[in-house]
């Protein structure tokens, strides 16, 4: 592994050990060039898969990339890292059991879109925004109507406490 502040390919793994899902070993590593420590994770990849952009472009699959997107989307949002975590890596067994390894950037975009109503409904509402390309307010409209339509026996969404007087 390259240290990350040197370069150097000679670094050391000082500790190692799974996460609180067990789906990734988390390893503290050591650069004995500069002393330099740092983390990283090893998680179990299936399969290599290639994201089919709209244009007919294809580009690997980056589990970074898809955190990176589900992290703004929550920004400022108090939800739990470990339900985020355990969100991501369902959708990456999912795409990873479909059989392709050509996946299109809507199936994941729409995966992404089913997590984040199940945990946080603005969450929900910024990603669709950005991933239906929203241009005016009737945009936001229509789908808040939709999530208003839910049924009663609908698993709740996160929803702020209930403050004692």
């Amino acid at each position: 592994m390259r240290c990350p502040y040197c370069g150097s390919l000679d670094t050391q793994v000082k500790d190692s050990r799974p996460t609180d899902d067990s789906s990734s070993i988390r390893r503290r590593r050591v650069c004995p060039d500069c002393g330099g420590r740092f983390t990283t994770f090893e998680r179990v990849q299936l399969r290599e898969l290639t994201v089919v952009k709209r244009s007919g472009r294809r580009v690997p699959f980056d589990r970074d990339k898809l955190q990176q997107s589900v992290d703004v989307a929550l920004r400022k949002r108090s939800v739990d890292p470990e339900r985020v975590e355990r969100m991501i890596n369902g959708i990456v067994r999912q795409l990873e059991s479909m059989g392709d390894g050509e996946v299109p950037s809507e199936t994941v975009g729409e995966l992404v879109m089913e997590g984040l109503k199940a945990l946080d409904d603005v969450a929900y509402v910024r990603f669709a925004s950005v991933y239906k390309n929203f241009r005016e307010a009737k945009d936001f409209e229509e789908i808040l109507g939709k999530l208003a339509e839910e049924p009663e026996d609908a698993p709740p969404l996160q929803k702020k406490p209930a403050q004692s007087e």
